[in-house]
Formats: structure tokens, C-alpha cells, sequence
């Protein structure tokens, strides 16, 4: 009887142990598998955050959580850290997203341990000790192109004149003059900044090239996503595709965060 009642014990104990051990297993695996639902947008040079109106619309109505960084454009130390605090805020894990010069920011910030992967939206995609301005130089710049001299103060503008078919030729102009009025104002020695550690290096990274961009030429784009082994994305738009283009945007974005959530 002893021994009969040892082997049940010993039974029960298995069985048990087993089951504790199973629902373990299919919580670990069910959080493995979830979805990253936090996504950070950081805007550009000569721009701010009103511009993600259209894309925040998109990813909100898939079940996303956006934030937008109103990045101050002072430095390039400054716009990491203002990405860095939302980052800070999510409640997991964050898709950083960074258009134009928010490319340099995202590959700096994205080193923050939320940062489940990159993705560049017509940006610029440096790597250690190379800048912003060391990339736009590879290529000549297209007539469109209106980029000032820094002023007095060391501030660059696009230019009114040129703003709306060198920077966001595919949406109204009223549109473009209204971005043209909430640029901010963008200190050209954060363009000739250095990154210190590319994120691009050890996270996964999407890149969506705008083919019809004459504010960054598709040629830069692509030179430095091939170089970085991202993966590309072609979208028929100008520098402000996230605006024109929101829904397919929109999907490479969520492409993202389902491949970093597998």
C-alpha cells in the first residue's frame, strides 16, 4: 500500500510539475510573440511633428501607440535626448521612426534598450564618426533643392520660393506654405555632427526610399540603406511622403513591427 501511494504521489507531482511547467511555457511564448505596438515618430530638418498628423492617423487606427518628438533641431545631442525621454515614456517595446535629419537622430537614439528596431522614412542613415552633411554631399543636389547658408545665427531654412516643389511637391501647396511657416529653426552645426554609435549596427532596419525626394535624391537614399543592409522600401513621393503616401508609410512601419515581434 506504502509503495502504491509513493507512485501515485510521485504521479500527481509529475503531472503537476508538468502542467506548471506548460503554462510557463505558453506565457513566455506568448509574450515572445507579442506584437510591438509603441511607435516613436522624430521629424526633420525644416519641419516639426504637426506633419505626422497623417501618418499618427494610420497607425493609430491599426491599434498603434504614436508618439510625435517635437525635437528642438538645436543639436544633434539635444534632439537624441528629447527622443530619448519619449522613449523613456513607452510601456514596452518601440519601432523608432525618423524622416530627413531625424534618420541621424534615430541612428543615435535608437541605442536605447526599448528600441526594438529602426525605421528610416526618406532619411539619413550615417554611420560611426560620418555626419549628416558627409552623406548629403555625394551627390549633387537637385535644382529644386533650396537649402540656405546658415544666417547670422548659424540657423539654415529651405527656402521659400523652392519649399514647395523641392521639399513637399505632391501636396498642396497651401499645405507646403504651412510647413513652410512651422519649420523649425535647424543650427547647421548639428548637420556636420558626427554619430558616435550607429543603432543600425545591432537592430533590425527598414528603409523607405522617395523616389521623386529633391530634397535628399533617391541615389543617397539608396547608396546608404544598401550600405547598411536595411531593408528597402520604394514609394512613389517627395522628401514629405509620410504626408502624401501616409497608408504605405503606414505599412512599412507595421512590416517592421511584426518582424521584430516573430
Amino acid at each position: 500500500m506504502k509503495k502504491q501511494s509513493l507512485a501515485n504521489t510521485l504521479k500527481s507531482g509529475l503531472i503537476a510539475a508538468t502542467m506548471t511547467f506548460t503554462a510557463t511555457t505558453a506565457v513566455v511564448t506568448e509574450t515572445q510573440a507579442q506584437q510591438v505596438k509603441n511607435v516613436v515618430l522624430v521629424h526633420g530638418a525644416f519641419a516639426d511633428g504637426s506633419g505626422y498628423r497623417n501618418l499618427y492617423t494610420e497607425l493609430t487606427k491599426k491599434g498603434y501607440n504614436v508618439t510625435v518628438v517635437q525635437n528642438p533641431l538645436s543639436s544633434l545631442e539635444a534632439d537624441v535626448a528629447a527622443t530619448k525621454y519619449a522613449i523613456d515614456r513607452q510601456d514596452g517595446p518601440v519601432i523608432l521612426a525618423g524622416h530627413s535629419w531625424g534618420g541621424v537622430v534615430i541612428t543615435e537614439a535608437g541605442n536605447h534598450p526599448k528600441v526594438a528596431g529602426l525605421v528610416y522614412i526618406a532619411a539619413l542613415q550615417p554611420d560611426k564618426g560620418e555626419s549628416g552633411l558627409k552623406w548629403i554631399q555625394t551627390a549633387p543636389p537637385a535644382p529644386e533643392n533650396g537649402i540656405t547658408a546658415p544666417d547670422e545665427n548659424g540657423i539654415v531654412y529651405f527656402e521659400k520660393s523652392k519649399y514647395h516643389a523641392g521639399f513637399a511637391a505632391d501636396i498642396p501647396k497651401e499645405q507646403a506654405d504651412f510647413m513652410y511657416a512651422s519649420q523649425g529653426t535647424f543650427y547647421a552645426a548639428a548637420f556636420a555632427t558626427p554619430v558616435t554609435n550607429a543603432a543600425w549596427r545591432t537592430k533590425p532596419s527598414f528603409g523607405i526610399v522617395a523616389t521623386e525626394d529633391k530634397a535628399i535624391v533617391p541615389e543617397i537614399q539608396r547608396n546608404m540603406y544598401k550600405r547598411a543592409n536595411t531593408k528597402i522600401t520604394e514609394i512613389k513621393g517627395s522628401h514629405v511622403v509620410f504626408i502624401s503616401q501616409p497608408a504605405k508609410v503606414a505599412a512599412v512601419i507595421i512590416d517592421a513591427a511584426k518582424s521584430v515581434s516573430k
